[in-house]
């Protein structure tokens, strides 16, 4: 079988879901709009943690840049694939490609991290209620919010630079909608047992470390909601980690079913629609999810429109 050497490569084709003109019409209509609602819901809640006195509290801060994050995660994949299902050639390059590959495993594992640090705010927030504006001050959720870009940032490049150095058969056809690990490696001629032991120990560790991190943090709440007396106490303890809780759910949920399991168990063409659900769903539910549980961001919302 002939092999071809990345640096001869010029392109990679994304197969994407079809081939039928009207399924890509309308995955193109569902998906545009999609990511619409996704841009104005973060921008929205990005400019009201901003601007509004009642929104610079610590844990905004947090709000914030899951907001960003989930901005720039849905903007790596989505707007390229949206010109894929138009376009006739669904060409992508190859620098383009690795790109595309690093900079969603970077804002992909920064919100993992970003999680996590929720997570343990909400941990303080109700199990020290007394400590925590001294302990999640501004300053340090600043901090943290700092450091989960920046492990975000170094986390994928070495599984970038050792899949972008393999080698690929005849075909560059990926079969995906955008360029990931599994398609990228079913697609090498070369030995990539030690790319793929490298994704699997290092992927496992940020995957798993940091969905650990944070059920230890749950357990803890729950444990705590428990000693509450009132009901009513109870549901007011519970209302404000029920937002973040529901969030984690969903994202741990899908990276970890899509990446943490033996190479194997793939099957692309299924991954697909589990790819949708982080890449497009969960980003726009991320606002709707704050917004319709938050008092202090719908009231902040209500002011807004009034000046329009």
């Amino acid at each position: 079988m002939n092999r071809i050497n990345i640096t001869r490569l010029t392109e990679f084709i994304l197969v994407g879901f079809s081939d039928d003109l009207k399924v890509q019409i309308g995955l193109f209509a569902a998906f545009s709009t999609s990511y619409i609602i996704t841009i104005i819901g973060n921008i929205l809640l990005v400019t009201l943690t901003l601007y509004v006195a009642a929104l610079k509290t610590p844990m905004y801060v947090f709000l914030r840049n899951l907001s960003l994050l989930d901005l720039c995660f849905s903007t790596v994949t989505v707007p390229k694939m949206l010109s894929c299902l138009l376009a006739e050639k669904k060409s992508i390059s190859v620098v383009g490609c690795f790109v595309q590959l690093y900079f969603f495993h970077f804002l992909g594992s920064a919100e993992c991290f970003l999680l996590t640090v929720m997570s343990f705010d909400r941990y303080v927030a109700i199990c020290f209620p007394l400590r925590y504006t001294q302990v999640m001050n501004t300053h340090v959720c600043r901090r943290l919010a700092f450091a989960s870009w920046i492990s975000g940032f170094l986390y994928p490049i070495g599984h970038t630079l050792l899949v972008a150095s393999l080698s690929y058969c005849a075909s560059n056809k990926v079969n995906h909608f955008f360029c990931d690990l599994p398609p990228l490696l079913e697609l090498s001629c070369s030995d990539s047992t030690f790319a793929v032991l490298e994704i699997l120990l290092v992927g496992g560790l940020v995957a798993w470390g940091t969905f650990l991190l944070t059920l230890t943090s749950y357990v803890c709440i729950i444990i705590a909601i428990l000693k509450i007396r009132s009901v009513e106490g109870r549901k007011k303890a519970f209302s404000t980690c029920a937002s973040h809780l529901t969030v984690v759910s969903i994202f741990f949920g899908t990276i970890v079913f899509m990446y943490i399991r033996p190479k194997s168990s793939y099957s692309l063409n299924h991954d697909k629609l589990i790819s949708v659900m982080y890449n497009i769903l969960t980003p726009m539910l991320n606002p709707m999810i704050y917004s319709l549980r938050n008092k202090d961001v719908k009231k902040a919302l209500k002011k807004l429109f009034k000046l329009f």
